[in-house]
């Protein structure tokens, strides 16, 4: 049984995102790939009077190595565009009118006033945050070093040899034979443009503010699931 699963890191990620937060043992988020333009891991999708819309997080880099040429966990965020006032005021009108906006409103402001360094830090103190509030309590750690994705069939997987998990839990017995383990990788499966097949999930729906309208829209960012669903949205993980 494959019980760890790999994740890119995410700005408010998606539900399908937290699903496997949910049901995997333990999740890994990957630290040492590139940044990818155009995905989760700055940007989160909602849901509002006009339809769906984007958020995304401004990024840098120092010096002249380009973006997407640089590990994930070096992208600095960027104070351009005045993006945090921006982002607050968009899921204030997004969502002032839902059913639990209020209630979780202290919880997710701060997010939009203090400012952190690095992408990759931000999100995961996001991701603490929203997994304490659907109440679901993952075991995550950061990838100690790049895994090249082997595929298998339609699903994606990572081999990683005995001896990295050797120096992960501590042990340094160098006769101990290598072994392999396998992950479900989900790097690459979770986006918003185009997203791989992923037979785990289903989307369920629930209740949106704007669904007489739209209709249902599924996967959205975990924000529009926690302010229409409020304690109840760990049912839909």
């Amino acid at each position: 049984m494959i019980s760890t699963a790999i994740l890119s890191t995410t700005y408010f990620g998606p539900v399908q995102w937290y699903q496997k937060l949910n049901r995997y043992e333990s999740c890994q988020i990957e630290k040492h790939e590139n940044f990818i333009r155009q995905t989760y891991r700055n940007r989160c999708v909602i849901a509002t009077a006009q339809g769906l819309q984007s958020l995304s997080v401004p990024v840098e880099v120092d010096g002249d190595v380009p973006l997407t040429k640089t590990a994930i966990k070096d992208v600095r965020i960027s104070d351009h565009g005045n993006w945090r006032h921006l982002h607050w005021h968009a899921l204030m009108s997004a969502y002032g009118v839902s059913p639990f906006f209020d209630y979780y409103a202290d919880d997710i402001r701060p997010f939009f006033e203090k400012k952190w360094k690095y992408l990759i830090d931000f999100n995961m103190e996001i991701t603490q945050k929203m997994c304490e509030l659907v109440q679901i309590w993952p075991h995550v750690s950061y990838t100690e070093r790049y895994l090249s994705p082997a595929k298998y069939g339609s699903l994606t997987m990572i081999s990683l040899v005995f001896d990295d998990i050797r120096s992960h839990i501590g042990m340094e017995d160098p006769d101990e034979p290598e072994a392999e383990t396998l992950y479900h990788d989900y790097r690459n499966v979770i986006r918003p443009k185009h997203p791989a097949e992923d037979a785990s999930w289903k989307p369920k729906p629930y209740y949106q503010v704007f669904r007489d309208k739209y209709g249902f829209q599924p996967n959205l960012s975990i924000l529009d699931l926690l302010f229409n669903e409020g304690d109840e949205s760990v049912m839909f993980l």
